[in-house]
Order: structure tokens, then C-alpha cells, then sequence
């Protein structure tokens, strides 16, 4: 799901880019301009995936606050913990 999001959002930032850059929308072009119906789904499904990618954020904050937690309470990766 991640992955997919991802290459969502990708697809996205290209086709904003290339409205910014060259006035040239790829999906309308594609799927047959603005208002039709499979172009506003795709917007809607790219917009989607970019409002699930805002909590991979979060999700890496709490991956390094466990990580924090059990360097300092195991002693991961301190010289004592080597030894034994």
C-alpha cells in the first residue's frame, strides 16, 4: 500500500510539474481532459494517496522513538553490549 501511495503521489508531482513548467496536463491529455470522468477519478485517487503519505511522517517518528527506547534500555550498540 506504501508502494503504491508512493508511485501515486509520484505520478502527481510529475504531472504538476509539467503544468507548472509547460502548461501541458499528461493525464488530462491521456484520459481526455479535465472535466471527463476518468481523469477526475485519477486526480481523485493521486489526491487520496497524497493525503496517505502526509502519516509516513509520523509513521518514521515513532520507528525511531522505539529504536531510541531500546538503544537506551538494552544498551544496543553501546560497547558493553558487544562485549558480553
Amino acid at each position: 500500500m506504501k508502494n503504491l501511495a508512493l508511485i501515486l503521489v509520484i505520478i502527481g508531482a510529475i504531472n504538476w510539474g509539467l503544468v507548472g513548467f509547460f502548461r501541458y496536463d499528461l493525464v488530462s491529455s491521456i484520459f481526455g481532459g479535465q472535466f471527463e470522468i476518468v481523469s477526475r477519478i485519477i486526480f481523485a485517487i493521486v489526491g487520496i494517496a497524497g493525503i496517505y503519505a502526509i502519516s509516513f511522517f509520523f509513521r518514521n517518528r515513532e520507528i525511531n522513538t522505539i529504536v531510541k527506547h531500546l538503544i537506551k534500555s538494552r544498551g544496543i550498540l553501546s560497547p558493553a553490549f558487544f562485549i558480553t
